[in-house]
């Protein structure tokens, strides 16, 4: 079953700034969080681990390597499948 509700921008964000330690400003939808931000493959475990929990959807693992920059994890999530209660 796909997300039939919006995604949560503000929130995906939010996880987003604060596991890449950014002030809101730096984070645009097309900055690359390795290339511009510095982020490495446990930053991007990591957001793909909260963005799971705290908005109750499953991503696919082979999904992890399309979470490059904001508008990316975004495209994912909008066909991301709830998780379970």
């Amino acid at each position: 079953m796909t997300v039939n509700t919006p995604v949560d921008v503000t929130a995906v964000r939010a996880i987003v700034v604060d596991i890449l330690e950014l002030e809101d400003d730096e984070l645009t939808g097309s900055s690359l969080f390795v290339e511009d931000h510095g982020a490495d493959s446990l930053g991007a475990i990591e957001i793909l681990s909260r963005i799971e929990k705290e908005l109750g959807v499953v991503i696919a693992q082979e999904d992890l390597v399309k979470l490059v920059n904001l508008d990316a994890v975004l495209a994912v999530l909008a066909t991301a499948e709830r998780r379970q209660p």
